[in-house]
C-alpha cells in the first residue's frame, strides 16, 4: 500500500509509472465494510476510457479492488492529479483483443494470464460527468474533476 499512499500523497505525480507504464488511483467503497480504499493500477488510455486488467499478478484470487468496484458499479480515478467518477465495463471482442495486445507491450499480462485459471478481464474505465462533492469539513462544494486533495 506504500505505492498508493505515494500516488494519494502527491496527487499523483510521483509514483504515476510502474516500469514505464502510467499508473492511476483506483478509489472503491469496501462492498462489505463500507470502508474506502485505493488502489494503484497500470492503465492505458482508449479514446476517453481508461482500461485496466484484473490480473493479481496471475493470482487464482480475483482482485478485491475489482470486486469493489463489479459491485459499486462506480469508483473514483485519480490520474496525474485529477480525480475522475468512473463506471466499469467489461470489454469483449476485437476490441478486448486490440487492447490485450497493448497491454502485453507494458506489462506482463501474458503471464499472469498463465499463471490463473480464471480468465483476465479487460475493463474500461469510463469517466462520468462531473459530480459535486459535499465537503466534511465546510459547506464548500468541489467537482470531481478538480485536482485531488492530498
Amino acid at each position: 500500500m506504500a505505492h498508493a499512499a505515494l500516488v494519494r500523497g502527491t496527487r499523483g505525480y510521483l509514483a504515476a509509472r510502474w516500469f514505464g507504464a502510467p499508473v492511476l488511483l483506483l478509489e472503491t467503497i469496501g462492498r462489505r465494510s463500507g470502508r474506502p480504499y485505493a488502489a494503484p493500477l497500470v492503465y492505458l488510455a482508449d479514446g476517453d476510457d481508461l482500461v485496466v486488467v484484473p490480473a493479481n499478478a496471475g493470482a487464482d484470487q480475483t482482485p478485491a479492488w475489482w470486486l469493489n468496484l463489479r459491485a459499486a458499479g462506480e469508483g473514483v480515478a485519480i490520474v496525474e492529479g485529477l480525480r475522475r467518477p468512473v463506471t466499469p465495463t467489461v470489454i469483449e471482442g476485437s476490441r478486448r483483443d486490440r487492447l490485450w495486445r497493448r497491454f502485453g507491450a507494458v506489462s506482463p499480462v501474458e503471464h499472469y494470464q498463465r499463471q490463473t485459471t480464471r480468465r483476465l478481464p479487460v475493463v474500461a474505465l469510463t469517466p462520468q460527468p462531473a459530480r459535486a462533492f459535499r465537503c466534511t469539513s465546510s459547506t464548500h462544494y468541489v467537482m470531481a474533476h478538480e485536482k485531488a486533495s492530498a
